[in-house]
């Protein structure tokens, strides 16, 4: 994906679309997912905190239509953050 802001996105075989918003080296990327016709736009802020050998991340998603939570958190949890901690594990 580029990391160009205003430049469109699909990850996940189309399954989340949006627009890159912002990016900041090793530090922010801001995003806004399209949900269909949302007249308020659904914003997510990654942020990395490097301390010493470690990075944890924070994670801020604003907007998410109610028919859509729980895939939402089910989706950062398991597949986002989940497949990220397996990674690094192994």
């Amino acid at each position: 994906m580029s990391t160009e802001p205003n430049t469109e996105f699909s990850i996940m075989d189309g399954t989340i679309e949006g627009m890159n918003l912002a990016f900041e080296e090793n530090k922010k990327v801001v995003q806004q997912w399209y949900f269909g016709d949302e007249e308020t736009p659904s914003i997510v802020t990654l942020k990395l905190h490097p301390k010493d050998e470690v990075t944890s991340v924070e994670l801020r998603h604003t907007n998410i239509p109610d028919e859509a939570y729980d895939d939402i958190v089910e989706g950062w949890n398991e597949v986002y953050f989940g497949n990220l901690a397996e990674f690094f594990n192994e």
